[in-house]
């Protein structure tokens, strides 16, 4: 039972109740005045020219009818071309029992609302049906009210349709942003792929240019160690002095090729460590910066390290550096993992999703994880890397 009525206000909005709510208490003050309205009052009234016609009924069941006409308002994003029906069959009924009453004072803002909505919530024919109906609707309204007669059709019914044009033009403006917005998504995603594959490129030469580098470098060592050996002690010495000085500016050159490919780690020595994670803070621009080291401080093994490091630079990078704007940094070592928080003011949204998809791509290398939520434009993240031992 709870279920079957929790699925009837399913997807209603508070927007959607305050309308019909509005709406329904106009249609009751309205039946009320025609209750309580006497038939000398109407007299009166017809004579001075504010009325048309001689009311034909103070019954209270007019309330419950024609709230019988406003209350399907509640439902109109399910189907509004259902609601239309409603709405148009309630306020026939409502004219087939009580005949000559004032119906102009809330049938009216319910029929134009019901020619606005109409065109928000159906595409197609069905767009026009719900138009026919508001039309309709607004016809029912009018043909035997006793205020404004029936010669007040001719005003509303083109304020039926202004209200109909306005709502197609609402729409269509609507779909062009959407039509934006999904093309922008598009260009992006192209324009991410180009540049991966740009990246790809990238690293594909340098592998081929280390290849190189290391077959002639070798190439070289090999022949100058070949002949050292015939070389009188002195001459020898030498060449194993350029041996040495060969090999160790290979190494470096290794070290800056490796680096570019896998995004200049390689290209540090020493490696960054958790060590030098105070001095990463200490380049921000904001004076708040904190780090806070907790549990058991100890050397780690160098991936767990480096790649600490990195996660922390990766999410530093993507908040909001400037005075005023805290960044703190909990590093908590526990028996079999490293706990890292970082907690700041989000800069630019894209540069902070970037940010998380290369941290999870650190921690995952590891075993590990990344979790960020961002709440009134504060962003938390929290990473866990296993410790092996």
């Amino acid at each position: 039972m709870t279920e079957s009525f929790s699925w009837i206000f399913r997807g209603i909005k508070l927007r959607d109740w305050l309308l019909t709510a509005v709406l329904t208490a106009l249609g009751i003050a309205l039946m009320l005045e025609n209750l309580h309205i006497s038939e000398t009052e109407v007299r009166a009234a017809i004579a001075e020219g504010s009325m048309a016609h001689p009311m034909d009924s103070h019954s209270v069941w007019m309330i419950p009818v024609f709230a019988a006409a406003t209350l399907p308002v509640l439902w109109w994003r399910r189907s509004v071309v259902v609601v239309a029906g409603v709405c148009t069959a309630a306020m026939a009924l409502h004219v087939l029992l009580f005949g000559w009453v004032t119906r102009c004072g809330a049938g009216l803002p319910l029929a134009f609302v019901v020619a606005f909505l109409s065109t928000l919530a159906t595409r197609g024919v069905m767009t026009w049906i719900a138009c026919g109906l508001s039309v309709l609707l607004t016809g029912l309204v009018l043909v035997v009210d006793a205020t404004t007669g029936t010669g007040a059709i001719l005003l509303a019914l083109p304020v039926v349709l202004v209200l109909f044009g306005v709502g197609l033009a609402a729409r269509h403006r609507s779909d062009l942003n959407r039509q934006l917005a999904l093309r922008e998504e598009e260009l992006r995603r192209l324009r991410d792929q180009r540049a991966a594959l740009e990246v790809s490129d990238d690293r594909e030469r340098l592998s081929h240019q280390l290849d190189g580098l290391l077959q002639d470098r070798l190439t070289q060592l090999t022949a100058a160690a070949e002949t050292a050996g015939e070389l009188p002690p002195a001459e020898a010495k030498a060449v194993l002095a350029t041996i040495e000085s060969d090999s160790r500016r290979t190494l470096q050159d290794m070290r800056e090729i490796v680096g570019l490919l896998r995004g200049a780690d390689a290209a540090l020595s020493p490696a960054p460590t958790v060590a030098h994670l105070d001095t990463l803070l200490a380049r921000l621009r904001t004076a708040h910066s904190r780090l806070t080291v907790t549990g058991d401080p100890r050397a780690l093994p160098p991936a767990v390290e480096l790649s600490a490091y990195r996660i922390v630079e990766h999410l530093v990078a993507a908040l909001a550096d400037e005075a005023g704007t805290p960044i703190e940094v909990a590093v908590r070592f526990d028996a079999n993992a490293l706990e890292i928080q970082v907690h700041g003011q989000v800069g630019v949204p894209a540069e902070l999703k970037a940010a998380v998809v290369r941290a999870k791509e650190r921690a995952k290398l590891l075993g590990g994880s990344v979790e960020v939520k961002v709440t009134k434009g504060y962003a938390g993240a929290v990473a866990q890397l296993p410790v092996a031992g």
